[in-house]
């Protein structure tokens, strides 16, 4: 038999590549820095070449890197779908799900209770992430992410379409006394790091394209968007569900304009992962539910 490179290095290298970062996939793989390294060393030393350009303290996969997860992932997703086949399926069945928080907190969750209901053997291990499509097939079979399009080798489903708001506290807007939209001239505006279209979007839509903040501070979570909105610090340009679902008194949405947003939420996963049960019957749910 020909002998194989250890699994835990093939897992490494892969996330490392998928994630972008040696430090993102050391921790999705809750191992240290070293930990990690020694792992790819492992594998580069196996295939006698460096598969990572090493500059400073970054990695980039070179070609040879780029050639070989081409060829592993696929063989990586028929060993996952062999252990499922072998394991009992009359026992529980689970689903590794990646998600948005603010999609988590506001969508999902308070919607388990009736998937629990329908289909009491369901469990779902929940990992947020702002890229959880570059998880697909590690750590997680499906994700719900937001984007403007979806890469086309994955299966997707538009979950919404979303109208983009200006939001901040009643008593930021009252105090800044914020009008009309050239009033943002001169205030903080809030934009998520993962969509950060939709302040242009919002900027055509209002006729002033060039309207200039005092500053564009970007987060990678909703949540914090919300909160830091709430307390007053600037102005969150954010969809309008996320306001709604939000309920807090301590928000109010800006000017009654209506600006289309080019972000949606989407379902995505391999095209092989909907033949899993898991991965079928939460999408199945998901749509006819309209979460």
């Amino acid at each position: 038999m020909r002998r194989l490179p250890p699994l835990r290095a093939l897992e490494a290298f892969v996330r490392t590549v998928k994630l972008g970062s040696a430090k993102a996939a050391a921790s999705e793989l809750a191992i240290s820095a070293p930990a990690l390294s020694r792992r790819i060393k492992a594998l580069e030393d196996f295939i006698g070449k460096p598969l990572f350009d090493r500059k400073a303290q970054a990695m980039t996969p070179n070609d040879d890197a780029h050639r070989l997860i081409e060829a592993v992932s696929p063989a990586l997703d028929m060993i996952a779908d062999a252990v499922e086949a072998v394991s009992d399926r009359d026992a529980d069945f689970r689903l590794r799900l990646g998600v948005l928080p603010l999609f988590g907190s506001q969508r999902l969750i308070p919607n388990l209770g009736e998937l629990r209901r329908l289909y009491p053997k369901l469990h779902l291990d929940v990992i947020t992430s702002t890229h959880a499509e570059n998880l697909l097939g590690d750590s997680v079979d499906a994700a719900i992410i937001i984007a403007s399009q979806v890469d086309e080798k994955l299966y997707s489903r538009r979950l919404d379409t979303n109208s983009v708001y200006a939001i901040t506290s009643r008593e930021f807007a009252e105090r800044e006394n914020l009008q009309e939209p050239n009033d943002l001239t001169g205030q903080t505006v809030f934009v998520h790091s993962e969509m950060p279209g939709t302040f242009d979007a919002w900027r055509r839509e209002v006729g002033l394209p060039n309207l200039k903040p005092a500053s564009v501070d970007h987060m990678d979570s909703g949540p914090l968007m919300l909160e830091a909105a709430a307390q007053g610090l600037g102005v969150a340009i954010m969809h309008g569900s996320h306001f709604s679902d939000a309920r807090d008194e301590r928000l109010t949405r800006l000017f009654d304009i209506e600006v289309k947003s080019p972000y949606s939420y989407w379902f995505v996963c391999r095209p092989r992962a909907l033949e899993r049960r898991a991965v079928r019957v939460f999408h199945d749910w998901l749509v006819r539910a309209e979460i």
